[in-house]
């Protein structure tokens, strides 16, 4: 298949070999562009550890500190695997997007003893934020970078939708849904999503295609790169 992959170029390049792996071609067209914020080294005396919610997260945290002797709290293997080669020491991932934080810092951590840092974006929806506090955890959260959307409909995804040689459409998040969604009906081409697959990391991704025709809309079992692999299983 032929599929067009929404993520920010640096995400997306790496999407782009694990279908390669599976015999698919992927269209790059990032609808984000990662842009890290600079500024001081980051004051980290109080914190007791460290929350990052994407791979972007930990890039910009690495950027910010040279301590890595505080343990940070990741989502998914990606983010993860970005941590050891950032040099963080000890590194806990949840599964199953922001929410597997919540479980897996109960599990590890007294919020009596605790003073999270969290690495946040621009863009955050303060949920991580509301759910840790109401769980008695001290928590300092500072924006660390934010993701832009594009302007307009990246120019891969332009053509392959004007002349019909994608499949499908790789979704990320519910924000990059809405942002491709909003590019396609502001470049017309809408009623060219209809022989189109939409490959979401959730639920919420999904709906946040809105209107759009797609022949079939399908969800990942698990929020992440492996979920997402596992839709295109024949």
């Amino acid at each position: 298949m032929r599929l067009i992959v929404t993520r920010p170029a640096s995400d997306g390049q790496r999407t782009a070999q694990a279908l390669a792996a599976r015999g698919h071609v992927a269209i790059l067209a990032p609808v984000l562009e990662i842009h890290l914020r600079q500024g001081a080294a980051l004051d980290l005396d109080e914190a007791t550890a460290l929350v990052a919610t994407s791979a972007n997260a930990v890039r910009a945290l690495a950027r910010r500190t040279h301590r890595r002797d505080l343990p940070l709290f990741v989502v998914g293997p990606h983010s993860e695997a970005v941590a050891h080669s950032e040099g963080f020491t000890t590194i806990h991932s949840g599964r199953g997007g922001v929410t597997a934080l919540l479980p897996l810092l109960e599990s590890q951590l007294r919020p009596e003893n605790t003073v999270l840092f969290h690495a946040a974006p621009a863009q955050s929806t303060g949920t991580l934020e509301e759910e840790l506090t109401a769980r008695g955890f001290s928590l300092r959260s500072e924006i660390l970078y934010e993701a832009r959307a594009a302007s307009t409909l990246p120019h891969a995804a332009h053509e392959a939708l004007l002349a019909g040689t994608a499949d499908g459409v790789l979704l990320y998040s519910p924000r990059s849904a809405r942002i491709f969604a909003r590019l396609v009906e502001e470049a017309a081409l809408a009623p060219n999503c209809r022989h189109l697959i939409a490959y979401c990391i959730s639920p919420a991704a999904a709906a946040g295609l809105g209107g759009l025709p797609f022949a079939a809309r399908r969800s990942a079992t698990h929020s992440d790169e492996s979920g997402m692999m596992a839709l295109l299983a024949p």
